[in-house]
Protein backbone atom coordinates (compact mmCIF):
# COMPACT_ATOMS: atom_id res chain seq x y z
CA UNK A 1 0.00 0.00 0.00
CA UNK A 2 2.82 2.50 0.81
CA UNK A 3 4.83 1.23 -2.15
CA UNK A 4 1.55 2.37 -4.02
CA UNK A 5 1.02 6.10 -3.08
CA UNK A 6 4.82 6.64 -3.45
CA UNK A 7 4.68 5.12 -7.07
CA UNK A 8 1.80 7.85 -7.65
CA UNK A 9 3.47 10.73 -5.78
CA UNK A 10 6.25 10.01 -8.25
CA UNK A 11 3.91 9.46 -11.61
CA UNK A 12 1.89 12.53 -10.69
CA UNK A 13 5.35 14.69 -10.13
CA UNK A 14 6.96 14.01 -12.90
CA UNK A 15 3.69 14.34 -15.47
CA UNK A 16 3.38 18.05 -13.86
CA UNK A 17 7.17 18.23 -14.09
CA UNK A 18 7.17 17.07 -17.97
CA UNK A 19 4.01 19.00 -18.92
CA UNK A 20 6.19 22.32 -17.50
CA UNK A 21 8.68 21.59 -19.32
CA UNK A 22 6.91 21.02 -22.62
CA UNK A 23 4.79 23.68 -22.48
CA UNK A 24 7.71 26.20 -22.36
CA UNK A 25 8.56 25.49 -25.63
CA UNK A 26 5.53 27.66 -26.86
CA UNK A 27 7.02 30.62 -28.06
CA UNK A 28 6.55 33.88 -26.72
CA UNK A 29 4.95 32.88 -23.64
CA UNK A 30 5.09 35.91 -21.71
CA UNK A 31 3.59 37.80 -19.73
CA UNK A 32 0.46 38.86 -22.56
CA UNK A 33 -0.26 35.10 -22.93
CA UNK A 34 -1.62 33.21 -20.01
CA UNK A 35 -1.64 29.10 -20.54
CA UNK A 36 -2.89 26.11 -18.44
CA UNK A 37 -2.80 22.65 -19.18
CA UNK A 38 -6.19 20.09 -18.38
CA UNK A 39 -7.42 17.15 -19.29
CA UNK A 40 -10.79 16.49 -20.48
CA UNK A 41 -11.93 13.34 -19.37
CA UNK A 42 -15.07 13.18 -21.01
CA UNK A 43 -15.79 14.98 -24.96
CA UNK A 44 -16.65 18.67 -24.61
CA UNK A 45 -17.85 20.89 -27.33
CA UNK A 46 -15.54 23.73 -27.64
CA UNK A 47 -17.44 26.14 -30.22
CA UNK A 48 -17.78 23.66 -33.23
CA UNK A 49 -15.00 20.94 -32.40
CA UNK A 50 -15.17 18.16 -29.70
CA UNK A 51 -12.51 18.22 -27.79
CA UNK A 52 -11.13 15.07 -25.25
CA UNK A 53 -8.18 14.22 -23.17
CA UNK A 54 -4.61 16.73 -22.23
CA UNK A 55 -4.75 19.66 -23.65
CA UNK A 56 -3.33 23.17 -23.77
CA UNK A 57 -5.84 25.85 -23.64
CA UNK A 58 -3.48 29.77 -24.80
CA UNK A 59 -4.81 32.88 -24.47
CA UNK A 60 -3.13 35.83 -25.59
CA UNK A 61 -3.87 39.53 -24.67
CA UNK A 62 -2.65 41.32 -27.39
CA UNK A 63 -4.47 39.34 -29.83
CA UNK A 64 -7.55 40.00 -28.01
CA UNK A 65 -7.00 43.96 -28.33
CA UNK A 66 -6.79 43.56 -31.99
CA UNK A 67 -9.63 41.83 -32.18
CA UNK A 68 -8.21 38.39 -33.51
CA UNK A 69 -9.12 34.83 -32.45
CA UNK A 70 -7.13 35.08 -28.53
CA UNK A 71 -7.95 31.43 -27.15
CA UNK A 72 -6.16 28.74 -29.28
CA UNK A 73 -6.96 24.84 -27.87
CA UNK A 74 -3.94 22.80 -28.60
CA UNK A 75 -3.61 18.57 -28.33
CA UNK A 76 -1.24 18.32 -26.06
CA UNK A 77 1.55 15.09 -25.32
CA UNK A 78 2.79 14.71 -22.18
CA UNK A 79 6.75 14.99 -22.26
CA UNK A 80 6.56 15.94 -25.81
CA UNK A 81 4.67 19.50 -25.62
CA UNK A 82 1.78 21.41 -28.11
CA UNK A 83 0.18 19.33 -30.73
CA UNK A 84 -2.12 20.41 -33.72
CA UNK A 85 -4.41 23.44 -33.20
CA UNK A 86 -7.43 22.21 -32.50
CA UNK A 87 -10.11 24.70 -31.91
CA UNK A 88 -9.16 28.80 -32.05
CA UNK A 89 -11.77 31.88 -31.23
CA UNK A 90 -12.35 35.26 -30.00
CA UNK A 91 -13.20 35.11 -26.38
CA UNK A 92 -15.98 37.41 -24.58
CA UNK A 93 -13.92 38.52 -21.84
CA UNK A 94 -15.86 39.24 -17.89
CA UNK A 95 -14.57 40.55 -14.97
CA UNK A 96 -14.86 37.66 -12.40
CA UNK A 97 -13.15 36.93 -8.79
CA UNK A 98 -9.89 35.66 -9.04
CA UNK A 99 -9.66 31.93 -8.98
CA UNK A 100 -7.18 29.78 -7.19
CA UNK A 101 -7.46 26.51 -9.77
CA UNK A 102 -8.44 26.59 -13.21
CA UNK A 103 -12.27 26.42 -13.62
CA UNK A 104 -14.55 25.32 -16.62
CA UNK A 105 -18.29 26.04 -16.72
CA UNK A 106 -20.27 24.06 -19.11
CA UNK A 107 -24.04 23.43 -20.04
CA UNK A 108 -25.51 19.95 -20.87
CA UNK A 109 -25.59 19.74 -25.26
CA UNK A 110 -25.64 16.81 -27.47
CA UNK A 111 -26.60 13.61 -25.34
CA UNK A 112 -23.98 12.35 -23.71
CA UNK A 113 -21.84 16.16 -24.36
CA UNK A 114 -21.23 18.99 -22.55
CA UNK A 115 -20.52 22.54 -24.14
CA UNK A 116 -18.00 24.59 -22.90
CA UNK A 117 -19.76 28.05 -22.34
CA UNK A 118 -16.47 29.61 -20.32
CA UNK A 119 -13.41 28.85 -18.95
CA UNK A 120 -11.21 30.95 -16.31
CA UNK A 121 -7.36 30.21 -16.20
CA UNK A 122 -5.90 29.77 -12.13
CA UNK A 123 -4.11 33.36 -10.60
CA UNK A 124 -6.70 35.52 -13.05
CA UNK A 125 -9.97 37.21 -12.50
CA UNK A 126 -11.27 37.79 -16.11
CA UNK A 127 -13.16 34.26 -16.96
CA UNK A 128 -13.45 33.97 -20.79
CA UNK A 129 -16.92 33.12 -22.87
CA UNK A 130 -16.60 30.71 -25.56
CA UNK A 131 -19.26 31.51 -28.37
CA UNK A 132 -21.23 29.08 -30.21
CA UNK A 133 -19.95 29.16 -33.45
Amino acid sequence: MRSRIIVGVVVLTALIGAGTLAARGIPNVGADKQWTLTNFQDPVRVKDTLVMGPVLIVHDSNKMARGEPCTTFYRFKPGVGPQEELVSFHCRPRQGHLVETTTFTTVASDPGCKRLVEYQIAGDAEAHGVPLK
